[in-house]
């Protein structure tokens, strides 16, 4: 009976655990479902008979070396900082590595010894990264194939409410780390236009938006995501005039979150003293200059020149930024208290489900002919547990688990799934579970 480590039983892991579940009454593996919370892992763990729960602390060497040692394979959906804690348990005791994550450049310098150890740490085999990176390099292989000459390629992706539950003004709630949506953006995000290296600071990036149309989902509002240059080759995309990759959101979104940019409230580098006792409005009253004239609501429209009346001033106070609620978080940044009072209004509620959308862009000349083409991808929730996030982010991971156990992917060292050995047998098992891209001449 062969053994899957499962560390981290998390709202993007019950999908892929359930699918690793239903699957090893076939193929006969135990499943060891390892977190912090048991609790949360026994949830995960649906009783089945192959599951095996523990309780896990990542910190605790002995433990997590042991688990290892005894694993066939090793899937982490911890944090992205920890997958390198082990990571490199995994190429000591020569097990292969499943994770969702960007490849970070701890996990990078792995390769070699993974390549002689011969086991494989698969990386980016989530969403985005993930399916983004498989569904594009099957079109970018197929129009290679045609000796089609590729001109432009642009990829969105985001995790939304679903319309029938968009039932708030900022047409938003968390489907996915809130951490990660506070701090989306910061830094530089280049990408590649008509041969031009473009960069946005952080300042701008919300400022800088194109409308996107998918398929019969309307339109949303795009902002450039990370470092869209580092995939140029990854894709074999080398002589390609322009590389893009944009975050989604609905429109009127991004304008809104730049006003918190501009206050300052997204920053996560000191921490407010006496945070803990601070009221909502107290703590946006320290970001607004001072007018003993004017109340704070006026002053906080005067700063960022926007109208009491208007739509983005009820965003805010619907938020109630200007109420006497506390804080009530010791030594807290700006940052995470932003976090505190948008999910306090913006989590989802026990009926909610959730969406996601993503478009690869196309533009190529094939027989002297210019073409665009559009492949898209939208995909629902079922309900709280079952969400569109955990399918599509756990469902890659655990097909890829399957297909490394049962030696169809064969490949070594660090790896993200840019190879037809990896994607072709991933995408047309998600086909097959409802995840299907529809293409489109334009």
């Amino acid at each position: 009976m062969k053994n899957i480590l499962v560390i981290g039983a998390g709202r993007s892991a019950v999908t892929l655990i359930e699918y690793l579940l239903n699957e090893s009454i076939v193929f006969n593996w135990k499943v060891t479902i390892a977190d912090y919370n048991i609790e949360l892992a026994k949830e995960a763990s649906l009783n089945h008979k192959n599951s095996r729960v523990i309780l896990f602390n990542i910190n605790n060497s002995h433990q997590r070396e042991n688990e290892i040692k005894e694993a066939d394979i090793v899937v982490s959906m911890l944090p992205a900082s920890m997958h390198s804690i082990v990571a490199n348990d995994c190429v000591k005791f020569r097990k292969n590595l499943v994770t969702a994550s960007y490849v970070s450049d701890e996990i990078k310098e792995l390769d070699n010894i993974a390549r002689e150890h011969n086991i494989i740490l698969l990386n980016e085999i989530g969403l985005d990264p993930g399916i983004d990176h498989m569904s594009a390099m099957k079109v970018i292989d197929d129009l290679k194939n045609q000796e089609a000459h590729l001109k432009s390629f642009k990829s969105y992706c985001g995790g939304l409410i679903h319309p029938d539950f968009d039932n708030n003004p900022w047409n938003y709630k968390f489907t996915w780390n809130p951490r990660n949506v506070i701090l989306a953006g910061q830094g530089v995000s280049k990408y590649l236009e008509e041969k031009k290296v473009k960069e946005i600071e952080y300042k701008d990036l919300f400022n800088q938006t194109e409308i996107i149309s998918i398929l019969d989902q309307g339109d949303f509002e795009a902002y450039t995501n990370r470092d869209s240059l580092s995939y140029i080759t990854s894709y074999g995309l080398d002589n390609i005039d322009t590389m893009y990759r944009g975050t989604l959101r609905k429109k009127g979104f991004s304008k809104s979150w730049n006003y918190f940019i501009k206050l300052g409230l997204t920053k996560d580098d000191y921490v407010i003293e006496n945070s803990a006792s601070l009221t909502y409005k107290e703590f946006i009253n320290l970001f607004v200059p001072k007018n003993d004239t004017l109340s704070l609501e006026e002053r906080f429209c005067d700063f960022l020149s926007i109208d009491i009346a208007s739509e983005e001033f009820c965003k805010f106070n619907w938020l109630e930024i200007f109420s006497d609620k506390l804080t009530g978080i010791k030594d807290a940044t700006p940052a995470q208290i932003l976090q505190k009072i948008m999910e306090e209004k913006l989590s989802l509620d026990n009926e909610d489900k959730d969406m996601i959308v993503m478009q690869h862009q196309f533009e190529y000349v094939l027989n002297n002919k210019a073409c665009k083409l559009n492949s898209s991808l939208a995909v629902f929730g079922d309900d709280q547990r079952n969400t569109a996030m955990a399918k599509t982010v756990g469902l890659p991971v655990a097909i890829a688990v399957k297909l490394i156990l049962n030696d169809v992917i064969k490949a070594k060292g660090v790896q993200i799934p840019t190879s037809k050995e990896i994607y072709l047998p991933v995408l047309d098992e998600l086909s097959k579970n409802g995840i299907d891209f529809i293409e489109e001449l334009v």
